[in-house]
């Protein structure tokens, strides 16, 4: 059928830009009237209905009505912090259900009554008896993981995060819903103190983001990521959006000209289809420039083409896809390395498409995805789709079914640290996959990056705890060797073998770690308490009390993370006590004595510099005098976006908002967050420059020159290597600020020969 009365396809938009914060949650709620705020919920109501009406779900508007009725009741004269009725937010988180999930009457029941339980005097059984017992299920998970996945103790964030997965194992419904909950929160969160919003961001970026990508909720997933990049790096995010805007015009325009000889081809073949544009988030823009370490206009695949075909016929799905992929390979040079091919083996999350990657217009490549209707819903809904899908065959939920089976497994035997448990969850959240046989050809699905280990595990545990070797093609290869997609695996066997601490280097599944550490925990207890016991009467022996301050003084000598790490490595003869500690212990002893003993007659000044962080101002820092303490895992400097944490000494530790141990600070500590900002900036900062172009004769010199002459920078460090016609340089100077550094770059680039130049520390 010809698509040629499509406006959609007749017209194809520009380019479909990544989430821009709305302009509601930039300025603050005014209060009307109860009349206007209540004409304005019920506008809301009507609006979410309207959205419901025009799906293809069945018509159930009563228990809706109801739903919404008692809920308005429920919350009455309650208010957000926003200063809005509360109302609002379960209006919205339904709308967010039916609208952007596509479920149905009951999710949106629960999506009404979602904080009811909670936050109210009404019961589980009230909502039972109005409303049946699905919807108070559903209600009812929500409840037990309300307040955020986190707390402010690790048993409780372990906790509700095992309620999260447990009730979403019961009915998937839960955590969609949840999702949509999240959602709001994170387009309202700028109605929160800043210490908050790094907290909220946090946690969404560690947990809720990858759990939508694993879901497949991929317009989810990618609008949290931008909300949380907003927050937490306002300019880059401001930045990056307002170079997406510039551009806006010329991609348009690129686009046009790169689909218009393939829509002809498609209206002859007689398709009816859409075709769409979209940009890559801010989001992963920002990721790609922070690993690549290269600037915006250096990114090539800004921009995707996505082509939705109509299809009627399932049997022919996969076929017309690749009859799609011949009308952009003719006339377009393809990319050999970029094809994937989701229709035959989809993703486990349920993700089915056909995506290619071909040389576009100014030589710039162009990722096209190919989808059916039915590939696409799927794809931006995810497993929420299955309702709009679902036929009721036997196996048809299998992927969500087999990655359940595997959390329920993760679940049964759980990590006693709360952060240990959260890590090895995100193993099989956020993952690319890949596909490997077993000899009698069993296909097994695994993360990017897993070991001959952790297939052994992932077949059978009794097979992980006795792995030797495996074979591939003939050949042993070792536990640690990384499988790849077709690879075909026979594991190898002792009785004699038994599992070792280093094998937790090279396992890279959830369930491999979970299983290897359960079974490493059992001995690590036995060997723990000999070591505690050797240390208690070492100790005494020395005249010492077996103190926290003593056991801390240690871990941080010895460089551990906990205390039964300091008594296995004493057990196991790996660390012995010498003189040099115990004196040092002896000193910390009396030098705490003595600071007891001159506190009664200090200065007031004195008194006010240790007082506590006010954690609800923002904490001006001053890099002339320093008022804190730089993390070396990150080593921020001025300019930088950077987050406080406050230690139990009182003292603001900073660490840039990026950093892989600011993200668990935030999802695990945030009522120790503190909201910073520089007050000023002083040159005693090093960072590390690298420069890479081709070499000649006088470079070094210029380079030099142009630092320490023209911008006069002091330069602290530079090693360069040339090999055949190219260098590397890496140059240490001291600055000020993160400004100083951009210049810095900008200055070496324009020297003849160098073609990047870039921070890396």
């Amino acid at each position: 059928m010809n698509n040629s009365d499509n406006k959609e396809q007749q017209n194809m938009p520009g380019v479909q830009m990544p989430y821009t914060l709305p302009k509601a949650t930039r300025h603050p709620y005014v209060a009307g009237t109860p009349q206007e705020e209540e004409a304005m919920a019920d506008a809301a109501y009507k609006d979410m209905l309207s959205i419901y009406l025009n799906s293809n779900h069945r018509r159930k508007v009563e228990i809706i009505e109801r739903a919404y009725k008692f809920a308005k009741k429920a919350h009455s004269g309650v208010r957000r912090i926003s200063g809005e009725p509360y109302i609002m937010h379960p209006l919205a988180v339904a709308r967010i259900v039916v609208k952007e999930l596509g479920l149905g009457s009951t999710s949106i029941c629960a999506a009404l009554l979602h904080d009811v339980v909670e936050d109210t005097d009404y019961t589980a059984e009230d909502i039972e008896a109005n409303f049946g017992k699905k919807i108070a299920d559903i209600v009812e998970g929500l409840t037990k993981i309300s307040g955020g996945i986190f707390g402010d103790k690790a048993s409780i964030q372990a906790e509700n995060f095992r309620k999260l997965l447990l009730s979403m194992s019961t009915d998937v419904r839960v955590v969609l819903i949840k999702m949509a909950d999240r959602l709001h929160n994170m387009r309202t969160l700028g109605s929160l103190r800043p210490e908050k919003q790094f907290k909220i961001a946090g946690e969404t970026l560690y947990v809720y983001a990858p759990l939508a990508h694993r879901l497949g909720l991929f317009k989810i997933k990618q609008e949290l990521e931008d909300l949380a990049f907003r927050y937490e790096h306002p300019a880059k995010y401001a930045e990056i959006m307002s170079k997406l805007t510039e551009s806006e015009e010329h991609r348009a325009q690129i686009t046009e000209q790169f689909v218009a000889p393939v829509r002809k081809k498609l209206d002859e073949a007689g398709f009816k289809y859409t075709i769409k544009a979209r940009v890559k988030s801010a989001y992963s823009i920002f990721k790609k420039m922070e690993k690549k370490k290269i600037p915006f206009e250096e990114i090539y695949d800004i921009y995707a083409i996505r082509v939705i075909f109509e299809n009627d016929d399932d049997s022919l799905e996969k076929l017309r896809c690749w009859q799609i992929y011949t009308f952009f390979t003719d006339g377009n040079k393809l990319h050999p390395d970029r094809l994937r091919d989701w229709t035959s083996t989809p993703k486990a999350n349920g993700y089915r498409a056909l995506h290619l990657t071909v040389m576009g217009p100014e030589g710039r490549w162009i990722e096209v995805q190919i989808r059916s209707r039915k590939m696409d819903d799927i794809a931006e809904l995810g497993y929420a789709a299955h309702w709009k899908y679902k036929t009721g065959e036997e196996g048809e939920d299998t992927e969500l079914d087999n990655w359940m089976n595997t959390i329920k497994d993760i679940l049964a035997n759980p990590e006693p640290n709360a952060i240990d448990f959260l890590d090895t969850i995100k193993l099989n959240l956020f993952s690319s996959e890949i596909y490997v046989f077993t000899p009698k050809g069993d296909l097994r699905t695994l993360p990017t990056g897993s070991t001959v280990l952790d297939l052994a595990f992932d077949i059978h545990s009794e097979l992980g705890m006795h792995c030797i070797a495996g074979k591939i093609s003939h050949r042993l290869v070792p536990l640690s060797h990384v499988l790849e997609s077709g690879d075909q695996v026979e594991i190898i066997t002792s009785d004699s073998q038994t599992p070792h601490p280093e094998w937790l280097n090279f396992c890279h599944t959830a369930k491999a770690q979970n299983r290897l550490r359960g079974i490493l925990r059992k001995d690590r207890k036995t060997l723990a308490k000999r070591g505690e016991a050797l240390f208690n009467e070492l100790m005494h022996k020395e005249g010492l009390e077996p103190s926290n301050e003593a056991i801390s003084k240690l871990l941080g000598s010895y460089h551990l993370q906990t205390r039964e790490d300091l008594f296995i490595m004493l057990a196991n003869d790996e660390i012995d006590f010498s003189g040099e500690q115990l004196k040092e212990l002896k000193k910390s002893r009396v030098s705490g004595l003595m600071k007891f003993l001159k506190k009664p007659f200090s200065s007031k000044k004195n008194e006010e510099k240790k007082m506590p962080v006010n954690r609800k101002e923002i904490y001006v820092l001053h890099p002339e005098s320093p008022n804190y303490r730089l993390d070396t895992c990150c080593s921020p400097i001025p300019g930088d976006d950077v987050l406080g944490f406050v230690d139990d000494d009182e003292n603001v530790v900073l660490h840039k908002v990026s950093c892989p141990n600011a993200m668990r600070l935030k999802s695990s500590f945030g009522s120790r967050l503190v909201a910073t900002k520089w007050g000023g900036k002083a040159d005693n900062f090093f960072v590390r420059i690298a420069i890479d172009g081709i070499d000649r004769h006088g470079l070094l010199e210029e380079i030099a020159s142009t630092v320490s002459q023209k911008l006069n920078i002091n330069i602290r460090g530079l090693n360069i290597e040339a090999r055949q016609e190219v260098f590397h340089c890496e140059l240490t100077v001291n600055v000020d600020d993160a400004d100083r550094v951009a210049t810095i770059c900008k200055e070496l680039k324009k020297i003849k020969g160098v073609k990047f130049a870039r921070r890396i520390s």
